[in-house]
This record gives structure tokens, C-alpha cells and sequence, in this order.
């Protein structure tokens, strides 16, 4: 099936860290991860790079620097690898999942055939090349041949012995003959005249003529050179026989051809280099570069620049002895731990863990974004960070703003005001593991109302410990038979209790009582399935959030359930979990019956965001309704698997960590202040077509909005959802309203109404 989206520019000018902003109500967008380059290609005017996660140009004439993604139209996240077509002026991308874009003038060409195939074997792209108008596709089934004017699959061609399938690693054509690099070595066939589908056309090479057997890497020509790479030496063919071209003990991860060159992108022993020669092996250049030159993964050529698609330090440009480096603004890499907002600032967590408590050993980090800017602490900018591993959970101290995060193994750190970091592990009063005592497995944080900062330590027989604000520390035993000391998540209610995910366990309700430090009147309940026991729908909790109303909503492993009494938690008869009911369509079922709900977050409409292996749900306040369901069939939402959701309060900004990367949908619903204070619309005044939404920010809870005219006369009326209310601009009756001024009205609960605003239309 083929398909085509126009593009709908983000244009990033005048940056070499390209960062998008705040999208309007209702809108989406990305905020993938561009820093670890794998690819790069040349057009006429732009260089492409590509992630795992997205793609990206830059304009060499004035460094303007362009996102592309799902959000401004492609079709889906991770990029596998991509071709410049030099004659048809179109870029050929392939993903993970084996889905093609075909991108030209703004507009992207989708080809999803082989991605809907059901095929056994690997269906993934490996290299492509573009000839006549045919993207060759070198791929784990043989070699698929693409037709790009009419944007569908032309034709595949299996080639392994036997006819068998075997993976094609590179393709290139010469003398008359195609020549491609495969898992069984070297093969060739006539460009013409043949049955290129039949693999008795292939004529195998390798093992004769000085091309030793086995499997080859990729094959170029360079000018009347033809150049096949097996493992980390290079042959050339003279005639009919194959000679060692280039090899130095070096590994080489990568050989491309551009502007009559050869580049060779290489490593050894933590040191990193590119090289450009010519068809006769002679270096031409060797570009080096320590701290910043580290991981290339491919090199182009372009106008006496070296384009280098480096795996950690992004893309780089060498036209002198050192780099210039483009960098589009993003996280460092997927943020799969949790998040959370203060203040307008994002914190997210890189690290991960299994689903049986098993470290990742991710080394990613932990993020910041504010004023739409990425800050990424990770061990290539705090080399302090080298040690912390899985950092999984990350809390904000709400009187100096300061983060703290947990280490899934390395324990717990203090990111201060200054971007420096404090690690609290060995000689701290911080419990090790007790299977592992090298291990300090922060696994939760929350701060509750006096600045006291808490923690589950998972592993650990004293796995519960909070860090007071004047410094001191305590730490306590769960009453309850707890395999492997398990606790995870914090959340803390209205009444100063802690609930505390443990995995596999159920939940845990914890009250201090009077005080902290005196144990005796400490209160302990534990949360399992069924009833008399909690009523939770599975002992598997994967996350809690606490509404409005200081419900406990409960995410398992089978749905959702709600403890709607949390006051009443330690009181007979005690206060157990109710599963919401949901209608939909004429059937009506538990919420979420059957769904792994690994994360819930609570908008400033009381609303609930749930994100599961399926997509993201918002559900309205009372768990009966289901408002939206995004999954990223139906939107721009980058995976299905939904790991985190946070809401910045303030703009109604909903962040979603998924399994690709993160990306945000701007809701309708902010925080509530407790009456109409500073009244802003955006946006004011109203450009002439404008057909968006209009908001209205700051106001009180549930306030009741009138839009009216100059003289009093009633255009709309509306709701707040929390402190925002929106608009689409038009009367009752649906048609638009005329140029001119127009009156905002609120009334809060007092039931006093007021002038808050106005708002300005513009004509044409």
C-alpha cells in the first residue's frame, strides 16, 4: 500500500541545537532523541542525519537545521537506515519494522507492503541502493527492489544457495553487473538479460581468485574500482583477480563512496578515525578528533566537508581540524524511568528495568527540559555519572527546586542548583541489598509536605527510609513477608501517608503518626487481590497516582482499581479498592480489564492519563468514561508501549515516555488557582483564518466563562477545565465571529462575575 502525507514544516532556523516549541491546543510533538547519529547522506542542498529514533537535515548555506519525525509526517519511529537517490532527488528511508518513506519536495511516500507482509525470516533493511530509479533494498530475505515513481515493491530477488534466503549486506553495480555483499560471500549478476529473481543467476566469488570465502560486508564502486569489504580489509579487483586494497588493524565500521572517494569510518582500542582515500589507496585525510570524535558510524564527502554520522557525539562537520557539530535539542536517548514536572521543568528518567526486577544497565541518565531547552546529565557530560546505572526514578525538592533521582544499583543523587552532583551510596545512611551489598537499589521518591524526602530502597531489609529536611535520616522495616524486599514506587496522599508499589506484592499503606522517629505507633496495611484482602485486581502494581480527591489509582498488571477511602485505610472495616466500570458502546466492563496499566498521571480536570502496552487512555474523573485513546495507528503518539506520563500543570502539556522516545500532546485541562487572577489567551489577538483552539489560562476551578460582545451581548459559554477553558472561536449558532473586540467574563464559585480579558479578532 502506498500513501503520501505533505509535510507540515517545523522550520528551525538560525540554530545548530534546533529545539521545536510549545505546540498550540490539541497538537503534538516530538521531543525524540537526536544525539546518537548512525547515518548521513548528502542531497543537493541538505545533509540528512539519522538516529534510532529520527531524522534530521541541515542546510550547509546557513546552518539551518530541520526535524522530521511522525509528527510532521513520517511514518513511523526508528530509522534503520536511509539512501540519498542522486537522480530521482529523493530520499529513501527504511525502519525497524521494515515500513519505507519515500521523501521528495515535502511530501512522504509511504510503502508499507513489506512491513504488512506476513513473512517468516528477517525482514529487515540493512543497506539500500538506488539505481534507475529502483531502490534496491539489501535485506535479512535477499534483495527487494523498489519502484520509486510508483511507489510499490517491483520485484524480490532470493539469492542464497539453493535458493534460500540469505541476508545482503551492500549492493552496488559495475562492468555491467550487479554486485552484492552477502552472508555467503560475493555474488554478481548481469545488470540485463537475466532472470535477476532466479538464483542460479548469481555467480558466487568469494573463495577463488583471491577473494578469501565467507561472508562480505558491503561492496562499493569507486570511480573503475570495484571494492567489497570483508570483516576489516578491504580487496579490489584487477582484472579478474581479487587484491588486498587496505587493511591496518584497525576495525572498520562503516565504507562509503562519495565525490570519487572512499571513507573509511574506524575503531581500535577506544580510539576513533575516519580516513578519505582514493580508488588507489592512497589517504588523502585522516581526520581525528579525542573528546569529540568517537563512535563513527558512517562518513560522507560533500564540497571538501566530511560529514560524519557519529553514534554518540551527534553529526559532525570537518572542514578544518576540529568539528562543528549539529545537534538538534533532545534527550540524550528514550527516557524509560519515571518523569515528573515542577515549575514548567520536565525531569526524566533514562533507566529501566525488567519485568522480574532485573537491571538494564543503562548509563543514559537523567534529563531536564525547560524553556524548551534539553539539559542531559549523563556520565559523557558528569563523568561522576559513569557508576550510576538504571536511574529510574526522579523527584523535585519543592522549596529549591533541586532534583533527586535513584540508581537502580548506584543509589542516590542530588543534582544541586549549580548542575553538580552529590551521591549517596557507601559510608551514606543509605541500606544496601541484602543478595547484593555493593547494590543501593533506589527504586521510588516523593517528598511530602515538610520537605522530608522519601525512599524505597528495594533489596534492602530496612527498604523504606526518609531524609529529613534538617538532614538526618530514618529508616524502617515493612511488617510484611516481602520476597526480595520488593518496593518501588512513592506516592504520598492528603493525610501524610505513603503508598508504596511493591512488585509482584501488591501495595503497601504506610502512616507515621505522630511522629517520624517513634516507631511505636507506626501503621502498616498491605493492599492484595481480592476481597477482604484490598481488592486490588492483581498483586502485579506497575504504578499509583493520587487524584484531586486524594484517590489512590492503582495501575496492575490486569487493570485499574481505585481506593477511594484512603483516610479510612488503618479503620474497620477498612477501605478496599473499588474497579471502575466503564461504558463503551452498549457494553459496559471494568476499566481496563485485562491491560497492563503501567503508568496513570492526574491533569488539572481531575482527569486520568493512563498509559499501557497498548496505547494512552484519558479517562474522565470518575473512571466511567473513556475521553480519548491515542495509539500511534490513530496519531503521532511515537510506540504503543507507553512507559510514562507527565502534565506540566501549567500549560497542559502531557509528556509521554514510550519505548521510542518521548512526545507530548498539549490538553485542554491546566491547574486551577483558587480564583481568576492573571488571565492570559493565547493567542491574542486571533490572526485572520485562524482555525485552532483558543485558550484561556489562569482561571479558578470549574469557573464559568462568557464570551460576550462590547455591548453585553452573549457569544458563548463555557467551563474551565481546571484553570482552562477553550474556545473555537465561533458563536452558537457555529459560525465564526466577526472581526473586533470581545469581553471574557468568569465567575468562581462565589458566584461573582467579573471582566478577566479580551480578545482581539483580526480581519484580513
Amino acid at each position: 500500500m502506498q500513501k503520501c502525507w505533505v509535510f507540515f514544516y517545523f522550520l528551525l532556523a538560525g540554530s545548530l541545537t534546533a529545539k521545536a516549541q510549545l505546540p498550540p491546543i490539541g497538537q503534538w510533538r516530538e521531543q525524540l532523541s537526536y544525539h546518537q547519529t548512525i547515518q548521513v547522506a548528502a542531497a543537493r542542498e541538505l545533509v540528512y542525519a539519522a538516529t534510532p529514533y529520527a531524522l534530521f537535515s541541515v542546510d550547509p548555506a546557513d546552518n539551518t537545521i530541520e526535524r522530521y519525525s511522525k509528527i510532521t509526517g513520517l511514518h513511523e519511529t526508528g530509522v534503520q537506515c536511509m539512501q540519498w537517490d542522486a537522480v530521482a532527488e529523493k530520499l529513501v528511508v527504511a525502519y525497524f519494522n521494515s515500513n519505507i518513506d519515500i521523501l521528495q519536495q515535502g511530501k512522504v511516500f509511504n510503502i508499507d507492503a513489506i512491513k504488512q507482509k506476513n513473512i517468516a525470516g528477517d525482514k529487515t533493511i540493512y543497506n539500500i541502493f538506488c539505481y534507475q530509479n529502483i531502490a534496491y533494498l539489501c535485506s535479512g530475505l535477499g534483495i527487494i527492489a523498489i519502484d520509486e515513481t510508483r511507489y510499490e515493491v517491483k520485484d524480490t530477488y532470493t539469492i542464497g544457495a539453493g535458493g534460500a534466503t540469505v541476508k545482503v549486506n551492500g549492493l552496488t553495480t559495475g562492468g555491467g553487473f550487479f554486485y552484492a555483499a552477502t552472508d555467503e560471500g560475493l555474488k554478481r549478476a548481469p545488470l540485463t538479460g537475466v532472470n535477476l529473481s532466479d538464483y542460479r543467476n548469481w555467480q558466487l566469488l568469494s573463495n577463488s581468485n583471491g577473494l578469501p570465502a565467507g561472508a562480505c560486508s558491503n561492496v562499493l564502486a569507486v570511480q573503475d574500482k570495484m571494492i567489497v569489504q570483508k570483516n576489516d580489509s578491504l580487496f579490489v579487483l584487477n582484472g579478474s583477480n581479487w587484491n588486498v586494497f587496505y587493511a591496518d588493524g584497525w576495525r572498520i565500521r562503516n565504507i562509503t563512496a562519495t565525490e570519487n572517494r572512499l571513507l573509511l569510518s574506524q575503531q581500535k582500542a577506544g580510539a576513533a578515525r575516519v580516513l578519505v582515500m582514493n580508488n588507489i589507496a592512497v589517504i588523502e585525510k585522516t581526520i581525528t578528533e579525542n573528546n569529540v570524535l568517537l563512535s563513527p558510524a558512517q562518513a560522507i564527502s560533500l564540497q571538501n566537508t566530511v560529514w560524519v554520522a557519529d553514534s554518540i557525539s551527534g553529526l559532525l562537520a570537518y572542514n578544518g581540524a576540529a568539528a562543528q557539530r549539529y545537534q538538534p535539542g533532545s534527550p540524550f536517548a528514550p527516557a524509560t524511568g519515571e518523569m515528573t514536572v515542577n515549575e514548567n521543568i520536565l525531569w526524566a528518567a533514562s533507566g529501566g528495568i525488567t519485568a522480574g526486577w532485573s537491571n538494564t544497565f543503562s548509563k543514559n541518565g537523567v534529563y531536564r527540559f525547560g524553556n524548551d531547552e534539553w539539559t542531559n546529565f549523563t556520565k559523557q557530560t558528569v563523568p561522576a555519572m559513569d557508576s550510576l546505572y538504571d536511574i529510574i526514578t526522579v523527584a523535585v525538592d519543592p522549596t529549591d527546586k533541586t532534583a533527586w533521582a535513584g540508581s537502580f544499583g548506584g543509589g542516590l543523587l542530588h543534582i544541586q542548583a549549580n548542575n553538580t552532583i552529590q551521591v549517596f551510596k557507601q559510608a551514606s545512611p543509605l541500606s544496601p541489598s541484602l543478595s547484593n551489598p555493593s547494590n543501593y537499589n533506589v527504586a521510588g521518591l516523593a517528598f511530602d509536605n515538610a520537605r522530608n524526602l522519601w525512599i524505597s530502597s528495594y533489596g534492602a531489609v530496612q527498604n523504606i527510609a526518609v531524609k529529613k529536611a534538617d538532614g538526618s535520616w530514618n529508616k524502617f522495616f515493612t511488617p510484611f513477608p516481602q520476597p526480595n524486599y520488593a518496593v518501588g514506587q512513592l506516592v504520598i496522599d492528603n493525610f501524610n501517608q505513603k503508598w508504596i508499589v511493591s512488585p509482584g506484592n501488591g501495595l503497601i499503606c504506610f502512616n507515621t503518626g505522630q511522629t517520624i522517629e517513634n516507631t511505636g505507633d507506626d501503621k502498616w496495611k498491605l493492599y492484595t487481590a481480592g476481597r477482604g484482602a484490598g481488592n486490588l485486581p492483581d498483586n502485579n502494581v506497575l504504578c499509583i497516582a493520587k487524584d484531586k480527591n486524594s484517590f489512590i489509582w492503582v495501575g496492575t498488571n490486569k487493570g485499574v482499581g481505585v481506593i477511594q477511602c484512603p483516610q479510612d485505610a488503618f479503620n474497620a472495616p477498612g477501605c478496599e479498592a473499588v474497579l471502575p466500570i466503564v461504558q463503551q458502546d452498549n457494553f459496559a466492563g471494568y476499566l481496563f480489564a485485562g491491560e497492563q496499566v503501567q503508568t496513570i498521571a492526574v491533569d488539572g480536570a481531575d482527569r486520568k492519563w493512563a498509559g499501557t502496552k497498548n496505547g494512552v487512555w484519558l479517562i474522565n474523573p470518575e473512571g466511567d468514561k473513556i475521553i480519548y485513546r491515542f495509539t500511534e495507528e490513530n496519531s503521532p503518539l511515537l510506540s504503543n508501549d507507553v512507559k510514562r506520563i507527565a502534565i506540566d500543570g501549567k500549560t497542559g502539556e502531557v509528556f509521554m515516555a514510550t519505548a521510542k522516545g518521548i512526545c507530548s500532546f498539549r490538553s485542554t485541562a491546566t491547574e486551577a488557582g483558587a480564583e481568576n487572577t492573571v488571565v492570559l489567551v493565547f493567542p491574542n489577538p486571533v490572526p485572520p483564518d485562524y482555525r485552532g483552539t483558543i485558550a484561556i489560562r489562569g482561571l479558578a476551578e470549574n469557573a464559568i466563562v462568557k464570551i460576550t460582545e462590547l455591548d453585553g451581548r452573549l457569544v458563548y459559554q463555557t467551563r474551565s477545565l481546571g484553570g482552562q477553558a477553550i474556545w473555537n472561536g465561533k458563536n452558537y449558532k457555529g459560525g465564526k465571529v466577526s472581526t473586533g473586540v470581545y469581553l471574557v467574563l468568569a465567575s468562581d464559585d462565589s458566584r461573582t462575575q467579573k471582566l478577566v480579558t479580551k480578545i482581539v479578532f483580526i480581519g484580513k
